[in-house]
């Protein structure tokens, strides 16, 4: 895989779109949304309505289920002012993720409404759950996990199953400002992004090796959320999915952008990470 694709992919998985959705609702709350993402949840409680006492993990593998074949579009955050975008008619890999977990934590709240989801998601997106500007947005998944841990909503599995360290240099997005609309002759945001990389890169960040995964396959779940790390400088994580079990084996549903679609991946996670030339391995956050 050459440099230059390299670089889009990592491009497509940190930067969101440039454009606002056509016929979007903005509420008091500053919620962007249409009235069919109101609709797909509508249809989600009714399925699930009843499985409040259902483990968030067992829930994630089935609101999952739900989005499959929902279609793969980039960048689907970016809006002028930053604003709680909520979009479930198309995702890509990491609000695909963000959405299952708020879905799952929404079902189990008993309180199935728009607004309650909107807070779960809110939660889940933003550092420490508030929202205050761009920098506030947890664009790292490395700096995603940490902080919902934080939060109390997953527990990052990686020390515990693989002890390996994975200690790197975080400065992608402060190293490329011209990518992102919102650092592009903006030094005081660029300046704080840049401050918020030393402070992820100070941590202690485990993983799980690529040579690993068979030897610990067994001890992955079902609705387990991995971050994909990688070699690629200035970044962590590349992709993200949700574990599946198939015939016994462990898979990867995620917003794939070869297909254009949320799949399940027909390789084991295994043979999906040894073929994927830029990864090295999992980080592994399981849902509470």
């Amino acid at each position: 895989m050459n440099t230059r694709l390299l670089l889009l992919l990592v491009l497509s998985f940190l930067i969101s779109c440039n454009s606002t959705p056509v016929n979007q609702t903005v509420t008091a709350e500053e919620i962007i949304s249409q009235d069919k993402d109101k609709e797909i949840l509508e249809q989600i409680f009714e399925l699930y309505s009843e499985e409040k006492e259902a483990t968030t993990s067992a829930l994630m593998v089935k609101v999952g289920r739900f989005f499959l074949e929902t279609p793969y579009v980039a960048h689907t955050l970016e809006t002028e002012d930053e604003q709680l975008l909520i979009n479930l008619r198309e995702m890509d890999c990491t609000t695909f993720a963000e959405n299952c977990l708020a879905i799952s934590r929404t079902i189990q709240s008993g309180n199935h409404t728009f607004d309650q989801f909107s807070s779960e998601l809110r939660t889940v997106r933003y550092r420490d759950g508030k929202i205050d500007a761009y920098p506030s947005r947890l664009h790292y998944f490395c700096d995603w996990i940490y902080n919902n841990q934080q939060k109390g909503l997953i527990k990052d599995m990686s020390e515990d199953i693989a002890q390996t360290s994975f200690q790197k240099e975080i400065n992608f997005m402060s190293t490329h400002p011209e990518s992102y609309r919102q650092l592009k002759e903006n030094a005081p945001l660029v300046e704080i992004l840049a401050g918020q990389e030393k402070l992820i890169s100070a941590r202690k960040m485990l993983f799980i090796p690529t040579s690993k995964i068979a030897e610990v396959e067994s001890e992955l779940m079902e609705g387990d959320i991995v971050g994909i790390t990688t070699e690629i400088d200035g970044i962590a994580i590349m992709h993200v999915g949700i574990l599946v079990r198939q015939e016994g084996r462990i898979h990867l549903m995620h917003a794939s952008s070869k297909a254009e679609k949320v799949v399940i991946s027909e390789n084991t996670l295994e043979d999906y990470l040894v073929n994927r030339k830029s990864a090295s391995g999992i980080m592994l956050a399981r849902p509470l």
